[in-house]
């Protein structure tokens, strides 16, 4: 019987209280009774941030200022922003990575992790954009889409060695929040702050 501890879920789309309530789109739906069935769901927040620091906001039909994209609405989902690959405690929070508050006032995203110009394998649409139609190739790409894997391989790495934290998401949540390095930066913009393996280890 194969038992899935966690997923990493990098797409998105733009939310529009039009729709749903926040957080109730069927895909916030069902990733929160997946959590609740004892797997981890990392999703990635979106890439529409630069519209929390322009002059004008990207507003909804609805009039509203949002950025965190669907699913990173979802309630029990840990929502994960983007910060520069190389030096985040300089240079903070990436300009394109999505800010909060929820359209119904949360914090999100809840934590921070690399996700500018992460070297990753290449495959359709990115393939054919960047990897000048070579067959396999590996190009560098930025996003909320590369900085949510960092943070589902770091809760990997952490279940196997905290195997009792198997099947309580949401402990594993709080645990990660907790422990997070603050950057200093706006809650609404950082979350908790940026991802840290050893101190969540260390702490339990």
């Amino acid at each position: 019987r194969l038992l899935i501890h966690g997923i990493n879920i990098s797409l998105g789309y733009d939310f529009d209280p039009e729709w749903f309530a926040c957080g109730q789109s069927p895909l916030c739906v069902e990733i929160d009774r997946l959590v609740r069935s004892g797997v981890v769901v990392v999703v990635s927040a979106g890439n529409t941030g630069y519209g929390a620091v322009a002059s004008q906001q990207r507003n909804t039909n609805a009039g509203m200022g949002v950025t965190i994209n669907d699913p990173g609405n979802a309630e029990l989902a840990i929502t994960v922003g983007s910060t520069h690959r190389d030096m985040p405690h300089v240079y903070g929070v990436s300009y394109f990575s999505s800010k909060g508050p929820t359209g119904d006032g949360r914090v999100k995203p809840d934590l921070v992790a690399p996700g500018e110009k992460i070297l990753s394998a290449a495959t359709g649409k990115l393939l054919l954009d960047k990897a000048d139609d070579k067959k396999v190739a590996y190009v560098e790409d930025s996003g909320t889409s590369m900085a949510a894997p960092h943070v589902s391989g770091v809760i990997a790495a952490f279940l196997s060695v905290r195997r009792e934290f198997i099947g309580r998401p949401e402990k594993v949540k709080d645990i990660f929040l907790s422990t997070a390095t603050d950057l200093k930066r706006d809650r609404y913009f950082q979350g908790a702050g940026l991802i840290d393996l050893m101190r969540a280890i260390q702490s339990v």
